[in-house]
């Protein structure tokens, strides 16, 4: 009886461990929210307009499109080196 319960304990403990670490999905989304003391590009966790809007009312923000949205990704220059 004492081992099965000192099983299902390790058991338990390293699907917690697994379950727990996995990363967040990292997403950005297509609205910030900017102005003073926000920075830049700002808080960029809105999916849509009016969720921005809602957020900044009230608390001189504005919103704007996301940067690396708008742009997409920067592509990395290849290095050449000269022989």
């Amino acid at each position: 009886m004492r081992s099965a319960m000192l099983a299902i304990l390790a058991l338990s403990a390293t699907v917690a461990t697994v379950a727990g670490s996995s990363p967040a999905a990292a997403y950005d989304y297509p609205y910030c929210l900017q102005g003073r003391g926000v920075g830049i590009p700002g808080d960029c966790s809105y999916a849509t307009y009016e969720q921005c809007l809602a957020s900044a009312s009230g608390r001189a923000l504005y919103c704007n499109i996301n940067p690396r949205v708008a742009y997409g990704q920067q592509r990395r220059m290849r290095v050449y080196r000269d022989y």
